[in-house]
């Protein structure tokens, strides 16, 4: 047994499992109960395809290969960035760190003419 057949079989072990795991992702992406979990099993997949051409450059010794990977990285964390930015609110909470979601359900649904204003210890000018 040679080094080459030893890091062939190492190459080949590695893409299985990595095929494994894109398998897996693709199924999570589909049955995800949570857009956000949607999101990121993108972006795993996304890592592990990088991951899988860049064994794949080395397997076959194919160095263009790996600038594919780095174009393929840009696009990723892109489409990555689009789809959060489209699908997940910027501020969920009207106030900054969530000092809505202390209010109650019936507060939120008044007017704003109509609620009673918190004493903040300010002085209003």
């Amino acid at each position: 047994m040679t080094v080459e057949f030893a890091y062939g079989c190492l190459y080949i072990g590695v893409l299985i499992v990595l095929a494994a795991l894109i398998g897996l992702m693709v199924v999570r992406a589909i049955i995800g109960p949570r857009i956000t979990d949607r999101i990121l099993s993108i972006n795993v997949l996304g890592t592990l395809v990088i991951s899988a051409i860049a064994v794949l450059s080395r397997y076959l010794d194919e160095g263009y290969l790996l600038d594919v990977a780095l174009i393929y990285t840009m696009i990723s964390f892109v489409s990555v960035l689009i789809m959060a930015s489209v699908y997940i609110p910027a501020r969920p909470f009207r106030g900054p760190f969530g000092a809505a979601a202390m209010s109650s359900p019936e507060e939120d649904k008044k007017a704003p003419e109509t609620r009673k204003r918190k004493k903040t210890g300010r002085k209003r000018r």
